[in-house]
């Protein structure tokens, strides 16, 4: 992996040099946009519908859209002057309980290796988290904005996941419903059944994108110019009790146990 971006992490008085790797990937399978008679790629243009025209790039200014419909300019040299240091320093604010973070604010990691310089800092700090159970709150300037993220201990190196602030997480107060459902004790002691029978180790490697991987079968079919076999939808099933389906679902778990077991010993 090539680093994206080389610096350090701070904490105190304390500087451990690391390079930065992009963790993730995007595997969503992208479309384009073709021109039906000839099938031809559409291209994009930047065009003013007022003037009727296309706009070169030294035409187009930035905006913000305080009201619909009206804007107010904002000039490069204004930009300019707000611009944020571009340092290359994950600085550390806090020491916190990953347990005390809802996932919510989380949404891209990177990986930290050692930087060229920083070995021993580095070991330091990650045997010190580990100790001490704790994650670190910091912030970092990355493409020319400041974000929030956490720093982490994973079995391999440290990681970083880049948080969204609590002005950017919308409140779901609205969604709370009026009035408390009242619940059947029966229904609640099969419903916790059914999810302790449900209850497993976290094996990030069985959960798969079946929608993509069919979707790629297709595609290689079409390449091939094989014919395409599309599968009958599934119609619904049938609105039944939810005692009933809380039992069917305890009967289902239990056969899938049994199938599970006797395929492991062979019988």
């Amino acid at each position: 992996m090539r680093s994206i971006w080389n610096g350090s992490i701070s904490f105190g008085l304390v500087n451990v040099p690391v390079k930065m790797f992009v963790a993730t990937q995007d595997k969503d399978v992208r479309f384009r946009a073709l021109h039906k008679p000839c099938h031809t790629p559409i291209q994009y243009r930047k065009f003013c519908p007022n003037c009727q025209q296309e706009v070169e790039a030294d035409e187009l200014v930035k905006a913000y859209e305080y009201e619909k419909g009206r804007f107010v300019i904002l000039e490069d040299e204004e930009l300019d002057a707000l611009a944020i240091s571009q340092t290359r320093s994950i600085d550390i604010i806090d020491f916190v309980d990953l347990a005390e973070i809802d996932p919510i604010y989380f949404y891209k990691s990177y990986y930290l290796g050692v930087g060229d310089t920083g070995q021993k800092a580095y070991w330091l700090l990650r045997r010190a988290m580990e100790q001490t159970g704790k994650i670190a709150i910091a912030k970092v300037v990355l493409r020319d904005r400041q974000h929030l993220a956490a720093v982490r201990v994973l079995p391999e190196c440290l990681s970083l996941a880049l948080m969204f602030y609590p002005d950017e997480i919308r409140s779901a107060a609205v969604l709370l419903p009026e009035q408390e459902v009242t619940l059947q004790e029966r229904e609640l002691q099969m419903a916790t059944q059914l999810i302790e029978s449900l209850t497993s180790p976290f094996q990030p490697e069985k959960y798969t994108d079946e929608y993509r991987e069919e979707l790629l079968k297709v595609i290689e079919a079409k390449i091939a110019g094989q014919a395409v076999a599309v599968p009958e939808r599934q119609q619904p099933g049938k609105v039944i009790d939810l005692m009933e389906a809380l039992q069917a679902s305890l009967a289902l778990v239990e056969e899938n146990k049994k199938k599970r077991s006797a395929h492991q010993t062979g019988a």
